[in-house]
């Protein structure tokens, strides 16, 4: 069955219904599963209120019949109004059984309740302007929207706006989430997303939602070596290695090294700073994961350090300046995390092609490790292919020092995994819980107190 973090794009979706159909369902039956779904959801949310299902051309048309008419089953005073004839056999079949009126689109009058089901996965165009603004009026009328699928003018792998759309309080996801569920900014265009199983398989599936993790305590015989110790090498701006340092002190690790060129007062006392030669510092076997990058700067002396946290062979996190300076430091180890916002990644990898999915996948097969690219869609991507995208973030991080934070979490998570991936998506979980603690208009440094409350809840 359905796995409701599954994330497929538009040609794996329709790959996952030819499977469905080469198993003995009809299409159309496979059509009423979806309408079925989606009407239960209508109904629970909102019972008897009337409502105006809107039908375009095609399967998602098709969908919206089958929806109109089992509300009306339930005693919803429900109308439709399409846009046009019904083009696919499947949406015939859905139109011919729907016994009621059709009104014209542009002539209808709006409704308690607005269902979108114009068009679904595939649109490659955006709607005309006087569709488009149709549209717009008509949910902007309603007291409840609903979207089938995704939103009619959502590019549905591309994550962006084809033409105007309009916001949505619930887009009902058929079968599996598309792209556009979780990238921005079409996963903006709705307060709440639904995913209904329809008895599509998607075990396939290799992008998916992030979970919430599951974090093992420590066992028993544990000490601060085998919890997992963490070197941060940092440099000329103290600050950002300061919040990196403290949040991997409080994210799990047994132990956390300072290595910078001067000593500070504003770490925690359980990290030990070292302010001698990094390359020798560096030489500990028992380090478990090393974390370069932010406030590291970036003069020759910064790219010396960064050269000495690539050659020393331990398991690697490199952030902020870490990754600008990252060409002139050698290759990097496999299996390193990687961390760049927007304008690091676009900098290390170039324009590349497809949606921000796409685009890390390839950006992580090219550095054959882990990359965290991050933003309010957050995609972390392994060089096997595997994508989780994160919608736990809080629009408050965007706030200096909150990478920071997180690099920190991801070099502890490191420390005790060993899994980077795993460490990854832990990282950036926990950085999104605890900022949904922390509230509103927090600083970077408000975040690192609710990380071990974050770890708690978490615990398996």
């Amino acid at each position: 069955m359905t796995s409701v973090t599954a994330i497929l794009t538009a040609d794996e979706m329709r790959a996952a219904e030819q499977a469905v159909f080469d198993s003995g369902v009809a299409p159309y039956d496979l059509m009423e599963r979806a309408g079925a779904a989606a009407a239960e959801i209508i109904w629970r949310a909102a019972g008897l209120r009337d409502a105006l299902v809107l039908c375009g051309p095609g399967n998602n048309g098709g969908d919206g019949f089958v929806i109109a008419r089992l509300l009306r089953e339930r005693g919803v005073p429900v109308r439709v109004a399409a846009n046009g004839e019904s083009r696919t056999e499947s949406s015939r079949k859905a139109r011919e059984r729907w016994d009621g009126p059709v009104e014209a689109l542009a002539d209808a009058a709006p409704a308690t309740q607005l269902v979108d089901a114009l068009f679904g996965i595939g649109l490659s165009r955006g709607l005309e302007p006087d569709l488009a603004a149709r549209l717009y009026d008509l949910v902007g009328a309603a007291d409840r929207s609903y979207a089938i699928d995704v939103p009619s003018g959502v590019d549905t792998d591309g994550g962006t706006a084809l033409s105007e759309v309009p916001y949505f309080d619930i887009c009902i996801a058929l079968g599996a989430l598309k792209p556009a569920h979780a990238l921005q900014p079409a996963s903006g265009f709705f307060s709440r997303l639904v995913c209904v199983d329809i008895g599509i398989s998607a075990g396939k599936a290799k992008a998916h939602l992030l979970a919430p993790p599951q974090i093992a305590p420590p066992p028993a015989n544990s000490h601060k070596y085998r919890r997992g110790l963490v070197a941060v090498v940092a440099g000329e701006m103290a600050g950002a290695g300061i919040l990196a340092a403290s949040a991997a002190a409080r994210s799990g690790a047994g132990y956390v090294r300072y290595l910078a060129p001067s000593s500070t007062d504003r770490l925690p006392n359980a990290v030990v700073q070292d302010a001698g030669e990094v390359s020798k510092a560096l030489e500990d076997r028992r380090i478990a994961a090393v974390l370069v990058g932010p406030g590291l700067g970036r003069s020759d002396e910064a790219k010396a350090r960064l050269r000495a946290a690539v050659l020393a062979g331990h398991p690697l996190v490199v952030d902020a300046d870490g990754l600008i300076l990252l060409d002139g430091s050698g290759g990097l180890p496999s299996g390193a995390i990687v961390t760049p916002h927007e304008g690091e990644f676009v900098s290390l990898f170039g324009e590349l092609p497809g949606n921000k999915i796409d685009r890390a996948r390839k950006a992580a097969a090219l550095v054959q490790g882990v990359l965290v690219y991050k933003g309010p869609d957050t995609v972390i991507a392994d060089a096997d292919g595997r994508v989780a995208v994160a919608q736990t973030g809080s629009s408050w991080l965007s706030t200096a020092g909150t990478g920071d934070v997180l690099a920190g979490l991801c070099a502890a998570r490191l420390a005790v995994t060993g899994d980077p991936f795993r460490a990854a998506c832990e990282a950036v979980w926990l950085h999104g819980d605890a900022a949904r603690r922390a509230g509103a208009a927090f600083v970077a440094d408000d975040l690192i107190a609710h990380i071990p409350v974050a770890i708690v809840a978490r615990l398996a």
